[in-house]
């Protein structure tokens, strides 16, 4: 039986899902983990280490987690072909 589905709709190993970039970095942004799911290690690791330096004086872990759940709204009001073409397979790690 043939496909029925769009080259726009079929997915591939290589694309994230908006829905879970989302709601990674809303519950777990303030650990990076948003940005190692996309593939963004250089920011990911930038916002662990702030989050778990800044921990002494707890600003760290407040404005990761506040860049995190900001992230997370765009990711979320985005539809699926803008997420792609911009934090997939474009360059896009910050917003």
């Amino acid at each position: 039986m043939p496909s029925t589905q769009t080259a726009s709709v079929r997915r591939t190993d290589s694309e994230k899902g908006r829905l879970a970039a989302g709601l990674l970095a809303i519950f777990l942004g303030g650990l990076g983990v948003h940005k190692f799911y996309l593939g963004y290690t250089g920011a990911g690791v930038a916002m662990l280490l702030i989050s778990i330096f800044g921990a002494v004086i707890l600003i760290g872990p407040i404005l990761m987690g506040l860049c995190g759940l900001i992230e997370g709204i765009i990711y979320l009001t985005k539809s699926d072909e803008d997420f792609q073409r911009t934090y997939v397979w474009g360059d896009k790690p910050w917003f």
